[in-house]
């Protein structure tokens, strides 16, 4: 998971960079009266949105085997845990109803 958060990352600044160049040297418009801190940021997320999509999409498989497999685990320990407590449960009762008699 922290693989694919990289390399997600590294698409944005690589494109981040490449977009200041281009806005810079004239090629795509700056923004209006300084706006540039936000117009670049955001172009950049625009273009590395479906550059990521495209090229991890290996590594995004395997992020989501990951977090599937997490998810399971603990379903399966809350699963356990539940059990225990229903099981501690039971026998407080049994023992209340027993003492009651």
């Amino acid at each position: 998971m922290l693989r694919y958060t990289l390399m997600r990352l590294g698409i944005f600044l690589g494109c981040l960079v490449v977009v200041w160049g281009l806005v810079y040297s004239g090629v795509f418009p700056s923004g209006r009266n300084g706006s540039n801190a936000l117009w670049i940021p955001l172009l950049a997320l625009v273009i590395s949105a479906p550059i990521s999509f495209v090229v991890l999409r290996k590594e995004r498989d395997r992020a989501s085997v990951q977090v599937a497999r997490r998810v399971e685990r603990m379903k399966a320990n809350m699963q356990a845990s539940a059990g225990v407590e229903d099981l501690a449960d039971d026998r407080a009762r049994a023992k209340a109803q027993s003492q009651a008699s």
